[in-house]
């Protein structure tokens, strides 16, 4: 059918942004990847501009020509963490003449629709961040502000980074507990000390966007038995279910069948211990909820929202898996 009534999906994260062009009946027909979205930034017009960029290639790998024209838009975007947020997105976008139908989710939601069969159930993401989001069929929602501390989120890659900064700093000089993190995480950059550590740091030598690399350090020493860090990683799944289970009641989810999507960097390197403490925890919070692990790419799952919002068939939905599938 050509690009005629096509459809376009956008998964834009902080580090990356994938957009697909789709038929009504699930096939792509062009695609694109540029860099993260990040209004805070470098603003709304700025990023959306950047976007847009990304789409026009889209557009012409699928044998688009003149301005792009789609029957419907998908945007699922990170840093739309607030419906104002994702209203503002909405009106940038129709202002670039996309599509008379434009829908713009949190990017969350991405995650979500491509680890479910159907729209239902809750996700939460723990990567750089941490966020959770529930969808039923009805169209019912369970969200998070999921901006920082100010609106109560702990953890993620960034979170959990600085925490254990902050362990492994008063354990070395004796503020607090003794932790093998005072000596694996200045050695995960070449250091002998906290001090030389948090010293790199303040002066700029190693940049802070750095910090997240120690995530994957904290698991390791919490593995090899430290109390200290194992005491996070129980604190992260901890968080992990709160929200969960708090997202399966206020769509009241928690009496029924309900697949929980676990996805985002931190949850799907399927650490042994965090595995471990979210399943028990879960099983007592929500003994009903079906865990799972979302592997298949978010665009798949803006795509599917895409199909769900223009009333596609499901053999249109499984012609789309089946493309992320191969």
């Amino acid at each position: 059918m050509g690009v005629n009534g096509a459809l376009l999906a956008v998964d834009a994260g902080n580090s990356k942004t994938d957009v697909a062009v789709l038929t009504p009946a699930g096939e792509v027909l062009g695609a694109a990847r540029g860099g993260g979205f990040q209004p805070p930034l470098v603003g709304v017009a700025e990023s959306v501009g950047a976007l847009a960029e990304i789409v026009d290639r889209a557009w012409a790998a699928a044998g688009g020509t003149g301005a792009p024209a789609f029957a419907h838009v998908t945007a699922c975007l990170s840093n739309a963490d607030l419906p104002v947020e994702e209203q503002e997105l909405e009106r940038a976008l129709y202002a670039r003449d996309l599509s008379r139908s434009i829908r713009v989710h949190n990017d969350t939601f991405a995650i979500l629709r491509a680890g479910l069969d159907e729209p239902r159930g809750v996700a939460v993401v723990c990567g750089a961040g941490v966020n959770c989001v529930g969808l039923t069929p009805d169209g019912r929602t369970a969200r998070f502000p999921a901006i920082g501390k100010i609106s109560g989120d702990w953890g993620g890659g960034g979170g959990l980074a600085d925490e254990a900064l902050w362990c492994a700093a008063r354990g070395e000089d004796g503020r607090g507990e003794p932790t093998e993190l005072a000596r694996a995480l200045p050695g995960h950059f070449g250091l002998e000390t906290m001090y030389a550590l948090i010293e790199a740091l303040h002066l700029g030598r190693i940049p802070m966007a750095r910090r997240h690399e120690l995530a994957p350090v904290l698991f390791r020493v919490a593995a090899a038995g430290d109390p200290v860090a194992a005491g996070l990683v129980r604190r992260q799944a901890e968080e992990v279910v709160a929200m969960s289970s708090v997202a399966l009641g206020r769509l009241g989810l928690l009496d029924e069948e309900t697949p929980v999507v676990l996805g985002g960097s931190v949850l799907a390197a399927r650490h042994p211990q965090l595995e471990e403490h979210v399943r028990e925890l879960l099983a007592e919070r929500a003994p009903k909820a079906v865990v799972r692990y979302v592997t298949a790419p978010p665009v798949l799952g803006s795509g599917l929202l895409a199909l769900d919002e223009t009333g596609a068939a499901q053999e249109a939905k499984e012609r789309l898996r089946a493309h992320y599938a191969a």
